[in-house]
């Protein structure tokens, strides 16, 4: 039998536009515990890291915060985006032909997120897309997340897939880091979260969205 290929995708911002929602639950938290809240473009960089790494990055002072403090603040902001992870929430332009051409085409898929694991099940199930992923690791999956190679590599092996007929996809350069550390090949969503230009990120195609994807991919096969 012939190996089968493997799309691995970031969920934030390559998948489905999360950014409002994960906007509104940050300021939620930030209100609750006084800090000023902010904008979606303040935040876009952070978005793809994780929950403490949007918080950290933007009050500006964990290293006067209390580790307590820190953790209540993570806890408050998972308890309240869980609650509230579909309000604003939308699918990128073209991702679901996608996923159904690549089902079509026999093609493994798995999502590689540093989204909490858990959260990230509960947005691919009430978005509509969760049954076309073999697997789904988040955050809190693996010992290791994004950029660490670990975690696309593992999720590989895990579908009994090989490196050498794997791609990813994915909109930020924590993405791109761990496909380039994993030696595979990336395809970069050219309007993610992220504050750095498309020219300063790896990649090997850039794209607008998931529309024509296909074309590029057929090439791997």
């Amino acid at each position: 039998m012939t190996q089968k290929f493997t799309v691995l995708f970031d969920l934030d911002g390559t998948l489905v536009d999360t950014a409002p929602d994960l906007t509104h639950a940050h300021n939620h938290v930030m209100k609750k515990f006084g800090y000023p809240t902010k904008t979606l473009d303040d935040l876009k960089n952070a978005v793809g890291k994780g929950a403490k790494a949007m918080m950290a990055k933007y009050n500006g002072k964990w290293e006067w915060i209390d580790e307590k403090i820190k953790n209540e603040m993570t806890k408050e902001f998972i308890s309240f985006y869980g609650k509230n992870i579909l309000r604003e929430s939308t699918l990128i332009k073209g991702v679901k032909e996608f996923l159904i051409w690549c089902k079509k085409e026999n093609i493994s898929m798995a999502v590689c997120t540093n989204k909490t694991e858990h959260l990230a099940v509960d947005l691919l199930k009430k978005i509509g897309i969760y049954d076309f992923f073999e697997y789904v690791a988040g955050y809190n999956t693996f010992e290791y997340c994004k950029p660490d190679p670990r975690h696309l590599i593992t999720t590989i092996e895990i579908l009994d897939g090989e490196k050498n007929k794997s791609i990813m996809i994915g909109d930020s350069e924590t993405d791109a880091n761990a496909a380039k550390a994993a030696e595979i090949p990336m395809i970069l969503l050219k309007y993610g979260y992220t504050e750095k230009n498309p020219n300063e990120i790896y990649h090997n195609h850039l794209v607008n969205d998931f529309v024509g994807i296909e074309k590029i991919l057929s090439k791997y096969l």
